[in-house]
């Protein structure tokens, strides 16, 4: 799991039921990391009240530091804080798929090509 969570808020006093909610649904995202990244990873959340008064709206940015100085970012507007968090984390799990798929090297083609060659 992710421990290195850190949750701010500006203009927004984030209070302890949302740190707990968002360390919850963010650690897991370690399971889609490739294994030589999860140690070093960390989280940064930042929360914004865009919208005072009878349209509340916040602004939940969440920024996932891997190895080798890479940032996988992600940026959602929601009425609810909790219903962002979680559209965030599936906006991360995809960045993190495509991170994953250019970090792994391409198969090599040899082994098709052994299996259509005609052996004496």
């Amino acid at each position: 799991m992710i421990e290195k969570i850190e949750v701010n808020g500006k203009g927004y006093k984030v209070e302890e039921p949302l740190r707990k909610y968002v360390a919850k649904r963010l650690s897991k995202l370690d399971r889609y990391l490739p294994r030589k990244v999860k140690k070093d990873a960390t989280i940064k959340v930042m929360v914004t009240e865009i919208g005072k008064g009878k349209t509340d709206k916040y602004e939940i940015a969440a920024a996932l530091d891997v190895k080798g100085g890479k940032v996988l970012a992600a940026k959602d507007e929601c009425s609810n804080v909790f219903a962002g968090v979680d559209l965030v984390e599936a906006k991360l799990t995809g960045q993190i798929r495509r991170y994953k798929l250019e970090m792994q090297p391409h198969r090599q083609r040899k082994s098709l090509k052994n299996l259509f060659i005609k052996r004496k």
